[in-house]
C-alpha cells in the first residue's frame, strides 16, 4: 500500500472530453489544454466505441505531456454514458467538460480558478460552479452577454427569468455531478438541459462576462448535421423525457416565458409521435395537472411540428 503521504495529489481541475471519432479534431484540443497557464488539472478522455486512431493519439500525447493523462475506452453508449463515466473517473474538485472540437484562451483555467476563490468559502457549498463567455473563430461573441459580471443566478432563472441565450461554458463541483448522473436506461441521446435544470433547482452558478472558450462549428458534429426524420427518431425518446421533465417541475415559468414553456410542451407531442412512428411506446408523460394541461393545450403545436418533419425532412 502507497503511504499516505506519497498518494498522488488530487488536482484542482478534471478537464473531461468525451469522444467519438474524433482524431481529427482532438490535436487543436490537445494543443489548447497544454497551453493552458494554470497547471493543476488532469486530463480525461473516454473515447465513446471509436474505430479510428484516437487511442494511438492519446498514448502519445501522455507519454510527452507534462500534465496527466487518462485514457477511458467503452462501447458506444453516447454522451450521457460517457459523461457518467468521466464524472465517475474524475479525481479533480471541479469538473470542466471540454468537448472535442474545441479551444481555449490560454488563461481559461486560471479565470475560472480565480472566479470561483473568489466566491467565500462559506458561500461555495450553495453554488454548483462558474460559467462564461464564448466566442466564434472570428473573435465574436456567441450569444448574449450577462447583465453583470459577476452575475450569481442559475440556469434556470438566467435563461427563462432573464432571457440570456446563447453558448455558454463552465466547469461544476464534482461533487454535484454526482448527485445528478443521466439517466443511462434511455435510449439515444439524452440534452444536457435535463441535467442543468435540475441542478438548478437547488444551486446557484456564478456568470461572468469573461470570455473562456472558443467555439468551433464542424460539420460532423450532431448539432449542425442534416436534420432528417432518422436523426428526429434517435432523439425521440430523450426529448420526451426531458420535456415531461420539464413541464413537471418548470410550468411555474409559464408567465414569465410563455414561448419558451409552449415551444417545450408541443415537443413532448412532437417526438412522442416521432416515437410512435418508430414502433416505440411513449411511457414518459407530464405527472403534474399543469404539466398535462400545458401538453395538452400545446398538442395541435406538436401535431404541426411533427407533420413538418415528415413531410420537409428526407429520411436519412
Amino acid at each position: 500500500m502507497v503511504p499516505e503521504d506519497e498518494m498522488p495529489k488530487a488536482p484542482r481541475f478534471t478537464i473531461f472530453t468525451p469522444s467519438y471519432n474524433r482524431a481529427h479534431t482532438l490535436p487543436r484540443v490537445y494543443d489548447s489544454i497544454a497551453a493552458q497557464s494554470f497547471r493543476d488539472f488532469e486530463w480525461v478522455i473516454v473515447d465513446d466505441g471509436s474505430t479510428d486512431n484516437t487511442a494511438e493519439l492519446v498514448e502519445a500525447w501522455a507519454r510527452e505531456a507534462d500534465f496527466p493523462i487518462r485514457y477511458v475506452y467503452q462501447t458506444n453508449g453516447h454522451k450521457k454514458t460517457a459523461f457518467n463515466r468521466g464524472v465517475r473517473e474524475a479525481r479533480g474538485a471541479l469538473f470542466l467538460c471540454w468537448d472535442s472540437d474545441d479551444t481555449a484562451p490560454a488563461d481559461a483555467l486560471q479565470i475560472f480558478h480565480d472566479r470561483w476563490c473568489a466566491i467565500p468559502e462559506s458561500e461555495q457549498s450553495k453554488f454548483v460552479g462558474v460559467t462564461g463567455l464564448c466566442i466564434d473563430e472570428g473573435g465574436a461573441i456567441v450569444g448574449d452577454r450577462y447583465p453583470t459580471s459577476p452575475y450569481d443566478s442559475d440556469t434556470l432563472s438566467s435563461t427563462l427569468g432573464d432571457g440570456i441565450g446563447g453558448e455558454k461554458w463552465g466547469f461544476h463541483r464534482i461533487e454535484v455531478l454526482r448527485e445528478y448522473p443521466f439517466p443511462e436506461f434511455i435510449k439515444g441521446l439524452v440534452g444536457e438541459g435535463l441535467i442543468w435544470n435540475a441542478i438548478a433547482r437547488k444551486y446557484r452558478t456564478r456568470y461572468i462576462n469573461d470570455v473562456v472558450r472558443i467555439y468551433h462549428v464542424e460539420s460532423d458534429s450532431l448539432i449542425h448535421s442534416r436534420k432528417t426524420v432518422a436523426k428526429m427518431q434517435s432523439v425521440a425518446e430523450g426529448q420526451c423525457y426531458a420535456s415531461a421533465d420539464f413541464l413537471d417541475h418548470e410550468w411555474r415559468w409559464f408567465l414569465r416565458a410563455p414561448a419558451r414553456v409552449t415551444k417545450t410542451a408541443a415537443n413532448h407531442t412532437r417526438f412522442a409521435l416521432h416515437m410512435r412512428k418508430s414502433g416505440r411506446q411513449v411511457s414518459y408523460l407530464p405527472r403534474t395537472l399543469p404539466g398535462q394541461l400545458l401538453r395538452f393545450l400545446s398538442w395541435p403545436l406538436g401535431l404541426a411540428a411533427f407533420l413538418y418533419d415528415e413531410i420537409c425532412s428526407p429520411p436519412r
